[in-house]
């Protein structure tokens, strides 16, 4: 491939991963959201406290801009496909065709069929109806997410098709094969959790937020409250689903980890665990490396002394950028420590009996509200950074896969793309947090009983600096 052709085939990429970066946000957001939302009503419709109700309708809001939001950024990315990947779509769209005409008729429909009940369907259905469709739309969420990670999956560890004389990949024997692919599993399981991290963590942000302006507010301690029950419980769930994904990569994927690890040498009795340094990929070393002996063995062999390959037992020419991987890995499993310690923290300040009077526990759940969004992008570079230079790994490499574009044409595309989600999508973003920042109570348009009295708090008097003072009956 000659000069301009490298170019535009980084271009290509950059282009790609800009869009998809952004469109990620937003399903990561959408999916923990939808849950989240069919479990405030059905502990609406089961205990009969406006509060849920209430807390619902603050979510509502959210939910339905980040919604549209994910689905104008999922647009764009089909287009791609037929504009700067032609050749990829030509030759795996056997495979991964029907898998995203499965997403549409069955996710998408499902969740467009039902989205406008549970927008604007409240008052004109009934309650159970109601919340089958918020159920419906949250069940819609984790089927798109659920054929969009099979197809995924697929290319990371292709099973199950053929070639045709036409030099394009066909399915061969039963679809549950390519559906079920080695890596899909785990990465379903990983991903989905990310989501509902993701969505706890913003919860918990905002309704810390608002408790520290105000800690007697019943609906920013009820979602503060059950944001840190999710952080609590399934953080660390999450970090035993990281480490079997870890293990299933290392055995179809051994590049990949070997980046993530910055393994550029193989340790026949036992490879260290290297916590920080600067891989150098010219020199094939990690330097000013602080390394704790043989740890990686143990995590990803269960055995200290394990023998782990390293990038010199692989062409350098099917090397990842192990730079963008080995730092990106480690974003996103400091994030996963700090969403641990935000957890043990909370049910720390719950034995003592001070979830909601905690500002320390407050303005720490308040810092980590972004941490899930930085945390599923980090994983997202990890994963398609590390299949490089491949497309479908080990069978199609990406500079086959590009459409033969000029670079002027994709980088002034990309610098269209760039202008427009700038401003578009961080117009969203912004009205999104100005959502946030509304305080969450009763909607004036459908008077309720008080909500405060429902959860047994009698407000107290604020106090200057934006605190309150201590209640004589807490949560």
């Amino acid at each position: 491939m000659g000069g301009e052709g490298e170019l535009a085939l980084i271009l290509a990429r950059v282009q790609f991963a800009f869009t998809v970066s952004f469109h990620f946000l937003f399903p990561a957001f959408s999916i923990g959201l939808a849950s989240y939302l069919a479990v405030l009503e059905g502990l609406w419709l089961k205990t009969g406290k406006d509060l849920y109700l209430d807390v619902f309708r603050f979510w509502l809001k959210i939910f339905a801009v980040t919604f549209a939001m994910g689905v104008v950024s999922g647009i764009v990315m089909s287009y791609q496909f037929g504009t700067n990947w032609s050749v990829f779509s030509d030759k795996v769209g056997p495979v991964i065709g029907p898998i995203m005409a499965y997403e549409v008729l069955t996710a998408f429909f499902l969740e467009a069929g039902f989205l406008g009940v549970m927008l604007f369907g409240r008052e004109r259905v009934g309650k159970g109806l109601h919340f089958a469709a918020t159920c419906c739309v949250a069940v819609g969420t984790f089927i798109s997410a659920f054929w969009i990670l099979s197809a995924n999956s697929w290319m990371q560890t292709p099973v199950g098709h053929a070639m045709n004389a036409a030099g394009q990949f066909v399915p061969a024997g039963a679809w549950t094969t390519i559906i079920f692919n080695p890596s899909f599993p785990y990465r379903l399981v990983h991903t989905v959790i990310a989501a509902y991290l993701t969505t706890a963590l913003a919860v918990g942000a905002v309704g810390a937020w608002h408790l520290l302006r105000d800690r007697t507010n019943a609906h920013a301690r009820k979602m503060f409250s059950m944001a840190m029950w999710m952080a609590a419980i399934v953080a660390p769930i999450q970090m035993v689903a990281g480490d079997l994904h870890g293990i299933n990569t290392l055995e179809h994927q051994p590049a990949k980890v070997m980046a993530m690890e910055g393994h550029f040498e193989s340790h026949p009795h036992g490879a260290p665990l290297i916590l920080f340094g600067f891989p150098d990929r010219d020199e094939a070393r990690v330097k000013a490396s602080i390394e704790i002996p043989k740890l990686s063995s143990l995590i990803l062999k269960h055995d200290l002394n394990a023998p782990l390959a390293g990038l010199d037992t692989i062409p350098r020419a099917d090397w990842p950028v192990v730079g963008i991987v080995f730092w990106s890995f480690r974003i996103m499993v400091a994030l996963g420590l700090l969403m641990f310690a935000l957890g043990a923290f909370s049910l720390l300040a719950r034995v003592r009996g001070r979830l909601y009077d905690w500002p320390l526990l407050h303005r720490f759940a308040v810092a980590m509200g972004p941490a899930g969004f930085v945390a599923v992008l980090a994983g997202w570079v990890t994963t398609e950074a590390g299949r490089q230079p491949w497309t479908v790994y080990g069978l199609l490499r990406t500079a086959d896969s590009v459409s033969p574009l000029a670079a002027p044409a994709v980088g002034a595309s990309l610098v269209a793309f760039v202008i427009v989600y700038f401003s578009v999508f961080a117009a969203g973003t912004v009205y999104i947090l100005q959502l946030m920042r509304h305080t969450p109570g009763p909607d004036e348009a459908e008077p309720a009983g008080s909500p405060i009295r429902t959860a047994g708090i009698t407000p107290a008097p604020s106090v200057p600096g934006g605190g309150a003072q201590k209640e004589d009956n807490p949560e």
